[in-house]
């Protein structure tokens, strides 16, 4: 493998961010799951460029990948939705990522040359399959390919720390709140409708994925109904809308930071020089 090293260009030093940025948790950061918008487009066009890779249509419920199989292709969705189920050797599984146009679907096979995931279509779309020894001679003659690879190797990354953050910190409102934020961002990024959004997981999907009760699931769905923050279509419980992200954001950050406690501010005491 040829391994192409640019030449290290000095940055300007960032400043520092103020003491409060600093010591902010990290679950307040609730835009940061998503990457800039044309990333995905960007990955598609670099590989139908450089690459030959295989079409294929699929159907909800069919798998991309399954655990256990030999690595040797990443895949790149090119239409509808998907999410990769662990299972562990006792047969406990756990959704543990969603994947949208543009996502790359594979990376756990990368270190022990087995698929750890199986990777399930969520409704009819299409996925480009690719060889993963080809990408790599490829990305010795065009960079950008190997860049797009890391780039998507990072928001995974970002998504699942993201993800975990959520599963030890969030109430259970703000969870599935938040889990609808995520998924309508997505699409939003993507230029798809988000007035109208099919979810193509059961409430007990939802809740495996978010560590909740099926029970837990639907009360807050309920819940957040009644508040206004999304719509049930009639045709089914699966398709709602939602009429603002930026409301679902307020409310995932008041579990986070309640108004009562900022309420409390005041009482803080204050150095001398003003500072608190």
């Amino acid at each position: 493998m040829v391994v192409t090293i640019a030449r290290a260009v000095r940055l300007p030093a960032a400043a520092a961010a103020p003491p409060a940025a600093r010591h902010r948790p990290a679950v307040l950061q609730l835009r940061g799951i998503a990457s800039p918008g044309d990333r995905w487009r960007e990955s598609l066009g670099l590989i139908e460029h450089h690459l030959s890779f295989t079409r294929r249509t699929v159907h909800a419920g069919e798998a991309v990948q399954a655990a256990g199989d030999p690595f040797a292709c990443l895949h790149i969705v090119n239409s509808g939705a998907f999410k990769t189920v662990n299972l562990a050797d006792d047969g406990r599984e756990q959704v543990v990522g969603l994947h949208f146009k543009g996502d790359w679907i594979g990376f756990d096979g990368v270190a022990s040359g087995r698929s750890a995931c199986d990777a399930i279509t969520m409704d009819t779309g299409e996925v480009w399959s690719l060889r993963y020894a080809a990408l790599l001679k490829a990305a010795a003659n065009a960079p950008e390919l190997m860049h797009a690879m890391v780039m998507a190797m990072s928001c995974q990354l970002a998504r699942d720390r993201d993800w975990r953050l959520a599963l030890s910190t969030l109430p259970a409102d703000a969870r599935v709140a938040d889990f609808l934020r995520s998924w309508a961002e997505s699409l939003a990024e993507r230029s798809l409708r988000t007035d109208q959004i099919t979810l193509g997981m059961s409430r007990a999907e939802i809740g495996n994925h978010l560590g909740l009760t099926l029970e837990t699931v639907s009360r807050a769905f309920s819940r957040l109904a009644r508040c206004g923050l999304i719509r049930f279509d009639e045709k089914g419980r699966r398709t709602i809308a939602v009429p603002s992200v930026e409301a679902l954001v307020e409310f995932v950050r008041s579990a986070v930071n309640p108004p009562a406690l900022r309420a409390l501010d005041w009482l803080r005491p204050v150095r001398p020089g003003g500072g608190a």
